[in-house]
């Protein structure tokens, strides 16, 4: 399926598409040292929760979408070169509301799970 929004967002911080197909998206991102906060090398959860955002909206895949609200939760810390994985699957689709879930994973281990709840608008959000 051909991906309909955030065609222009660096996937280099926010990840690159795998898949996307009618209600779902799967994402890789490789942490690198650009996204570290400390000299352990820890990624910051910002990263982590965008990486999921950016699943969530190729889940959707409407030009128009955008976030209206989420809830998360971070289970394991990042370190810089983890391979990630975010999948993301829209669970409930009512209207122009839709609820999607995300797990992003490092090698087959759970470290971020979310609900992100999206809306399509009739217009682009800065359209005015």
């Amino acid at each position: 399926m051909e991906q309909r929004t955030h065609k222009k967002i660096n996937t280099t911080f926010w990840g690159k598409p795998l898949e996307i197909s009618e209600g779902f998206a799967e994402v890789k991102l490789k942490t690198s040292e650009d996204m570290a906060v400390d000299e352990f090398g820890l990624i910051h959860g910002g990263t982590i929760f965008g990486l999921a955002d950016y699943a969530s909206m190729l889940a959707v895949n409407h030009p128009n979408v955008v976030l209206a609200g989420a809830n998360v939760k971070f289970l394991k810390p990042v370190k810089v070169g983890d391979l990630l994985f975010a999948r993301a699957h829209v669970v409930e689709s009512k209207g122009r509301k839709k609820v999607v879930e995300v797990v992003v994973e490092r090698k087959n281990e759970s470290i971020f799970t979310g609900e992100f709840v999206c809306v399509v608008l009739e217009k682009h959000v800065l359209d005015s």
